[in-house]
């Protein structure tokens, strides 16, 4: 429960995000523009990294304490490196970005480009834990077959 919290506070948090950038890209006022930015950038400085870093964290947790795995099923595997990427970007080029626009004042489209991606893959993630897509991965398959193996011997004592 708490990993589907953060995640959906992460989706809504981007979702804020891109509504401010629009905001800046589309209005007339300048001090428009610099409030949206300014407020991009508390979400940025306070908000992003924190959340995705929880989000992360909860979804390994989740992953290892259950039977879906890390690396076991491929729809685990690519939400892990999916999740890892879009932390990196938020912390290392989104970030950054929204602080070069509260400086410079003037509306930028890679801030709304930004979100739209993010949220994009956030959707994605989304619908591949609902659907679980493309069966185990090879380690995925040991694992199945160690797991029969086990119970196949288990059933094979004879009861006294």
């Amino acid at each position: 429960m708490a990993h589907i919290a953060v995640s959906v506070s992460w989706l809504g948090l981007t979702l804020g995000l891109l509504a401010l950038g629009i905001t800046a890209c589309t209005t007339d006022s300048p001090a428009m523009t610099e409030a949206a930015y300014r407020a991009m950038k508390v979400f940025g400085d306070w908000l992003v990294v924190p959340i995705a870093l929880v989000s992360l964290g909860t979804g390994v947790v989740l992953s290892l304490g259950t039977r879906w795995g890390l690396a076991r099923h491929h729809w685990v595997w690519v939400k892990f490196w999916l999740t890892l990427v879009t932390l990196c970007l938020s912390a290392f080029s989104l970030r950054p970005e929204i602080n070069g626009a509260v400086t410079a004042g003037v509306p930028d489209i890679s801030l709304v480009a930004a979100p739209v991606v993010s949220s994009s893959a956030y959707f994605f993630m989304t619908a591949v834990s609902v659907l679980k897509p493309w069966g185990l991965t090879s380690r995925g398959r040991k694992h199945r077959a160690q797991e029969r193996k086990a119970v196949d011997a288990a059933s094979a004592r004879p009861t006294i």
